[in-house]
């Protein structure tokens, strides 16, 4: 007998209404095999309707919902899910010179607890729950069937999990590396500098952060770029340096690149020189951010993209604070006769309204005259669930600061 998990009286709605997660406070029992976390369990009402299947944990997420009605999930499923994801980037891409690219976000297509981003011929996967983990070979094998049956270059999958895994799973059963490769008898390779809109960048699956580059601020850059001709700008956390070579070839009059971490620092250096671009317009200042702002010129464009403050809801108070103070130090860095400030929250404890309520705070105590020129997100690889909400998570304002 498969693992049946039996939902309470009335807590079948969400299900029913396709939100891909059942919480642990919804269950009434358990029948069957006791299921180890990472398990395939079907989900059922208490009227003994079925309502799905997905990937047990014993957590506040007690299941990740795969499929709203019985499958079978092996390879084959993850060959439909990567073709139907590939045929929607396909659209999303199409007539831009771009070869990297998010192919699978999470519950954003139907794969909760997965994320897969493509560099060039390389695709790279992060499990983010134990039961992707658990398949993750059958998952490169969907990939690897899928990458052929669409006629589109493959020469790797990687895994890197081993940060975002519960820490106790991943210290014994999670280590990154290819698991697949076409030429396993060759050196394998970590990096490739990849296009992104006619602009290149090194990206490193191995050492960079995440799965190797902030994808999702794809659309943003080029917004930035539709304003930066001619203008001064300022890049605060800026990590490898992708707003500030979008401002560079747009022909920003300067640009300076801020990061605490030495790393971030090297790679934005090299995007410059990579895409031809000297000294004399770019200048690289590794120090924290928040005291570089103390005393830093003003400008015509500033970019707060920093790392997220909070990742739980304990810290939500905290973060709030974090994003208040940073917004205000911002505000009095445009230059007085007027400029945009592009300001961001990749924290989803955070939401929208919040953020947008913290940065109100932010601008009454920087005393200046402020307008919202646009509301952004995560760029459309990255699709928000219509029915699970939390799949948005990267939130942003464009001001006009006088």
């Amino acid at each position: 007998m498969n693992t049946q998990i039996i939902l309470k009286s009335h807590k079948d709605e969400p299900l029913r209404r396709r939100h891909p997660w059942v919480f642990s406070g919804a269950i009434n029992r358990i029948e069957g095999r006791q299921p180890e976390d990472g398990d395939l369990v079907e989900v059922w009402s208490s009227s003994r309707s079925f309502l799905g299947l997905g990937h047990y944990h014993a957590g506040s997420i007690a299941v990740r919902v795969l499929a709203f009605e019985p499958l079978v999930i092996d390879a084959d499923f993850w060959q439909e899910r990567t073709q139907s994801a590939l045929k929607l980037r396909h659209i999303l891409l199409k007539g831009t010179d771009t070869n990297a690219y998010r192919l699978i976000h999470g519950e954003g297509d139907g794969c909760s607890g997965l994320i897969v981003d493509v560099y060039g011929d390389v695709a790279v996967l992060q499990a983010h729950s134990i039961g992707m983990h658990r398949a993750k070979n059958e998952i490169a094998e969907g990939l690897r069937r899928a990458f052929l049956a669409e006629n589109l270059p493959l020469s790797g999958i990687y895994d890197k999990s081993a940060a975002t895994l519960p820490r106790q799973y991943a210290a014994t059963a999670a280590k990154d590396g290819y698991l697949w490769r076409e030429n396993a008898e060759n050196e394998p390779s970590y990096s490739q500098i990849i296009r992104e809109n006619s602009l290149q960048f090194e990206v490193n699956w191995q050492t960079g952060q995440k799965t190797g580059f902030f994808l999702d601020q794809r659309d943003n850059r080029a917004l930035v770029q539709r304003y930066a001709a001619g203008k001064t700008l300022l890049n605060a956390f800026c990590y490898s340096g992708g707003f500030s070579i979008y401002a560079l070839a747009a022909g920003a009059k300067n640009v300076i690149s801020v990061d605490v971490s030495d790393k971030a620092i090297g790679l934005v250096e090299r995007n410059v020189e990579i895409n031809g671009f000297g000294s004399d317009r770019h200048q690289s200042v590794q120090e924290d951010v928040q005291n570089y702002l103390k005393s830093a010129e003003p400008q015509d464009i500033l970019i707060l993209d920093p790392p997220a403050f909070a990742k739980t809801l304990d810290k939500r108070h905290q973060a709030v604070q974090g994003y208040k103070r940073l917004n205000a130090a911002g505000m009095q860095r445009i230059k007085p006769e007027g400029g945009l400030l592009f300001t961001f929250s990749c924290s989803q404890v955070v939401d929208m309204p919040l953020f947008y309520q913290t940065v109100v705070a932010a601008g009454i105590e920087s005393g200046r005259q402020i307008r919202v020129l646009h509301q952004l997100s995560q760029a459309a690889d990255h699709p928000i669930n219509l029915f699970h909400p939390e799949s948005s998570y990267l939130k942003g304002l464009v001001l006009y600061v006088e």
